[in-house]
């Protein structure tokens, strides 16, 4: 493991487990730690070694989202840069865990507000501890929702549950956020990290070429008409279909053996 000071990185069996590191201010963002994790997502999707990458917070907390103490002592400063963060820091953040070519799990081991949760919206598959909650805090600082929230909440839970979660800075907890569909799966605290690195694992063993296709296709069928989802679809297969990966699972099928996958 190395330690990056606000963000620990680890690594085992192709899992890269990123841990916002800040549990004394519940893993609130400053401005080092949205650098810090954007560099480390890119890193991360770039490297072969990689195949699977799981978003965790140390400490009692996901992350409280934005630090709201830097942010008003910058403002008061009379420094822009708080105006510049959402374009800086926290669009580019989204756009790395959506667009990774590989799976993305938040682990989501307590509270997780305003920017912290919309990370969470962002990954392919949502883990949550039972004493985590989610929180979508933007209009009790008089803002709108950033970080994609707007766009993958309403896809996560429909559009009335999205709005009235935004309008009333309503707190969801774990088995509310289970059954409208928030997350997929809610185990106890202390099982977490384990069950977390186990899926991961899984998914890090599988066709990751493929991996990549399925979000880019889910993703831009979400915005498309069905003849250009055919289309995509089409484009995805044929290349799918000239990778090792897909030559070796019909070739285990026929064996009846286990593929091994190499993401090729």
């Amino acid at each position: 493991m190395t330690t990056e000071d606000v963000l620990q990185l680890t690594d085992a069996h192709g899992v890269r487990t990123l841990t916002l590191n800040r549990p004394k201010a519940y893993n609130s963002l400053t401005v080092e730690l949205k650098e810090r994790l954007l560099d480390a997502l890119t890193q991360a999707a770039g490297d072969d070694a990689v195949r699977a990458i799981v978003l965790t917070g140390a400490g009692k907390a996901f992350c409280a989202g934005q630090d709201l103490k830097e942010h008003i002592g910058l403002l008061e400063a009379g420094d822009s840069a708080p105006l510049r963060t959402v374009a800086e820091h926290y669009n580019p953040i989204i756009r790395a865990i959506v667009d990774a070519p590989k799976p993305v799990i938040a682990a989501v081991n307590g509270p997780a507000a305003g920017a912290g949760a919309a990370f969470a919206y962002a990954a392919d598959l949502r883990i949550a501890a039972a004493s985590a909650n989610f929180m979508m805090a933007f209009a009790n600082v008089g803002l709108g929702p950033d970080s994609g929230a707007s766009w993958t909440l309403q896809r996560l839970i429909g559009y009335g549950r999205a709005l009235e979660l935004m309008l009333l800075a309503r707190t969801v907890d774990s088995t509310e956020a289970l059954r409208i569909g928030l997350v997929s799966e809610v185990v106890a605290d202390e099982d977490l990290p384990g069950r977390a690195h186990e899926l991961a694992a899984r998914l890090a063993a599988g066709p990751t070429a493929a991996f990549s296709k399925i979000k880019g296709t889910l993703s831009a069928a979400a915005q498309s008409t069905l003849e250009d989802a055919l289309a995509a679809e089409d484009a995805a297969q044929s290349a799918l279909g000239a990778t090792a990966d897909h030559t070796e699972a019909v070739r285990a099928f026929v064996e009846k053996r286990k593929p091994d996958f190499t993401g090729r």
